[in-house]
């Protein structure tokens, strides 16, 4: 479980395919120092597990579930990547909670200065669309943001100078993609809606039938 809140902006070294599978390595920083072997670390938002650490880089392995829906196909070394620790107990909660499941890849489609503050624009895949509402919470390359503008299926968020320059919002252009994950809220709700219609008793019964004519 994550928060949302970007402690640190690591570097893609590799991405490395073979016939073990592909691994993705990582240049941590400071963060490095409190990483651990079989620990979980969020990079843009996705949970990956650490298989591997040396020096400042830590490695994690990608399933081909992980690289079909997330961004990680499409980066390279160099890219920017967005790194949180999993929350724990008494940590702050400053953002939301992300599981570190990414739902789906968005397209940036806006993200244009505005006096000293950005705004972010992204595309959503047309299934994700249904979870995000005015007001309330979205993990963007792991970023808790709060929607600002929603039209169709384009969300945008309004990006203060801060976030703007801790997180990788400063490499992203038009046209790039970003991991999203809908409110977990809003995927349960509909998930137990789903389970109460599929339980509700039918409305054909004896009576029925009878009034019909049967």
């Amino acid at each position: 479980m994550f928060t949302g809140i970007t402690e640190h902006v690591g570097r893609v070294e590799a991405l490395e395919s073979g016939a073990q599978g592909t691994r993705l390595r990582v240049q941590a920083g400071p963060l490095a120092a409190s990483l651990a072997v079989s620990g979980s670390i969020a990079v843009n938002g996705c949970c990956l597990t650490i298989v591997e650490i040396s020096g400042e880089i830590f490695a994690a392995d990608l399933s081909s579930e992980t690289l079909r829906r997330t961004s990680f196909a499409e980066i390279r070394a160099g890219t920017r990547v967005n790194l949180e620790r999993p929350l724990t107990a008494g940590k702050e909660f400053g953002g939301h909670f992300v599981q570190g499941h990414v739902d789906g890849i968005g397209r940036v489609v806006r993200c244009e200065a505005d006096g000293a503050n950005w705004w972010l624009g992204v595309r959503l895949p047309r299934e994700l669309a249904r979870y995000v509402a005015m007001k309330g919470s979205i993990a963007i390359d792991g970023i808790s943001l709060t929607v600002a503008n929603l039209a169709g299926d384009t969300v945008e968020a309004a990006i203060i100078p801060f976030t703007y320059a801790n997180t990788n919002l400063q490499a992203l252009r038009v046209g790039d993609a970003v991991n999203l994950e809908a409110d977990i809220l809003a995927k349960y709700l509909e998930r137990l809606l789903e389970t109460r219609r599929a339980a509700a008793p039918s409305a054909l019964n004896i009576e029925r039938l009878i009034q019909e004519g049967f």
